[in-house]
Parts: C-alpha cells; structure tokens; sequence
C-alpha cells in the first residue's frame, strides 16, 4: 500500500463508518465554497475526539477542526487532511447563586451558550447573539463585539497541542484583539476541545434585553447572503482614527477605525469579484451572491481591497477569515 492508503486504513481503523472520503466543505462553511476534503469526520464525543487527535499526531496526519465553518475561507483545492467537524456539545451551567464558573465544550454554538446562561441569571456572552460560530472557534479568534470578548471571561482551557492533552489557563492562550495564540501557531497545531468561563450574575430579562438589542442592531446592520462575518479586523491607529472625516468621537478617542469604514472610503462599496461582492450593506462583509463564487473570487476581492485601502491610508487590513487548505 502508498502512503495514502495506509492512513486511510489507520483512520478506517480509528474512526468507523463515521469518516468520510472526498467530503464538499461548500457544505460546511458559511461561505458556501471550497474544494473536498480528503477525509472528514463529524465528532461528538470529546474523549474520542481527544484520542483521535493524539493518533493524528502520531501518524503525522494533517488535521483541521471546524465548527460552523463561519470564520474560514477553504480553498478550491480542497483540504488534503482529515477535516473534523466539532458537534462536542455537553454543557454545565450552574443554578442559583452556587456559582458563576460555566464548563462548555467546544462545538456548542456561541448562540446557543448565551441562551443558557441567560436563562440561568448569567451575564457576559449578550455581544455573541447572531454570532454564527461555535464557542471553539470564538476562542481562537478572541471573538467580541460591542466592547465586548470572550477572552476576558475564559478561567481554563482543555487543549490538545502537538499530540498532548492538556489543561491551560487563559494567559497561555495569549489572547489579544481578534487573536489568540492559536491563530498565530498554525492552524491544526492546537486544538482546544472545553473551557470553563467565569460569567457575572445578574437579572434574565436584563441580560436578554441587551442581547435582543444588539440582535436587532446586527439585523439592520448586517447582510443576509451568505457570509464569513466581518472579513477584516478593525484597524487600531489613534493617529489615523483622529484624521479622519465623519469618524464617530467615541471611535477617535478609541483610536479604532473600522475596516468597513476605509473600504467604503475607497469606493469599494459593492465591489464584484466573479460571484463574491463587498455588501452594499456592510463594506465588511464579502458575501457570496449565488453565482457560481469560487474561493478564489473571495481571495482576489480581499487582495483588491487590501491594496487599495494601504495605497490610499498607509495600512494593511488583517483577515479576521482563516485561509485554509492549498492555496499555492
């Protein structure tokens, strides 16, 4: 047997009928592009998971863990590794004034995690309705909104790295705007499967009315085609932010400029690349407008954006999207 067919017999072994071969990510990612995956498999036990993981490492297997596929761009060459999709979803939410230390594994849905600990008088995660991602990757992204991030929150963190399971504290995640210690190792190096956060008691129809507030911001803010989200990080440069025209006060004191802001500034608002555009509605978003968008469409859009905002204002926007996959 080549190579190939030996780790395809090593994961046939370790994984069952559950592992699946020349799998579309167009289905799993919120772009709805990108090429096949040469092996994928959805999990939902996070000590299978864990082990699963290890064996990888040992077997030097590429691997890459997905949630929702809200934050990734997979190329139109596919993945030529095991794509995991996390559906790990046990949580522990505490009742009463016991305590306010919450245990979440990773595949839970940042959505769906709000809502329960609202439910249980627990404030913190209200920014992250309408987020459409999982717990897992809002961690390696550091995701926030409205002043707010879950960085801040995290007391511990489950992680296997380079074939190793361990728990971590938050400082090893080296959290910062928009990024984590796991953006910046590699994607597949470092896999976090649970955490613990430490959320704030507070009244439920109080947390449920910010978060319903902010909801409905996202509605008018927001496309509804297909999108990753915002695809770019705001850009942090007080001298920029206070030169600026028709910035908001608050955003010039903050020294913060939004990345839909320079992009709109360029003319680029609405720009066509094949079937990706930069939204009418939000310059933020590059959204896939049904027909027929490649990976590639998106890459060349975010390429031209990029150039035309550091020729005209002096600096490069940072993807908050992952490229995945081949990409040569």
């Amino acid at each position: 047997m080549d190579e190939r067919e030996i780790i395809d017999a090593a994961l046939s072994t370790l994984i069952g009928r559950d592992l699946f071969r020349n799998e579309p990510m167009s289905r799993h990612t919120t772009l709805r592009v990108g090429g096949n995956a040469r092996w994928y498999w959805p999990a939902t036990d996070v000590e299978r998971l864990s082990m699963v993981l290890t064996a990888c490492w040992d077997l030097d297997v590429p691997y890459l863990l997905v949630g929702h596929g809200s934050n990734l761009l997979m190329s139109d060459r596919g993945y030529h590794g095991l794509i995991i999709q996390n559906r790990c979803k046990k949580t522990e939410i505490p009742t009463g004034l016991s305590s306010s230390i919450v245990y979440s594994e990773c595949g839970v849905s940042l959505g769906s995690l709000f809502s329960q600990t609202a439910r249980a008088g627990l404030s913190g995660l209200e920014w992250g309705v309408g987020i459409p991602g999982t717990v897992g990757g809002a961690l390696v992204s550091n995701a926030g909104a409205y002043r707010g991030n879950i960085g801040p929150l995290v007391r511990s963190v489950r992680v296997v790295s380079e074939g190793r399971d361990m728990t971590v504290d938050p400082q090893w995640m080296d959290f910062s705007y928009r990024d984590s210690k796991l953006r910046r190792a590699g994607i597949g190096k470092t896999v976090v499967l649970s955490f613990t956060l430490e959320l704030i008691s507070g009244d439920s129809d109080e947390i449920l009315s910010r978060a319903k507030y902010y909801q409905q911001q996202r509605k008018l803010k927001q496309p509804f085609h297909p999108s990753a989200g915002s695809f770019f990080k705001n850009v942090i440069d007080k001298e920029l932010a206070l030169s600026l025209p028709g910035l908001p006060h608050e955003l010039k004191q903050a020294g913060v400029v939004p990345a839909g802001y320079l992009i709109e500034a360029c003319g680029l608002k609405g720009l066509i690349v094949g079937g990706a555009q930069s939204s009418e509605k939000h310059a933020n978003f590059l959204i896939n407008t049904g027909t027929g968008a490649t990976a590639s469409h998106f890459y060349k859009l975010a390429a031209t954006i990029k150039e035309d905002v550091c020729k005209k204002y002096g600096v490069t926007l940072e993807e908050e999207v992952l490229y995945v996959g081949d990409w040569d």
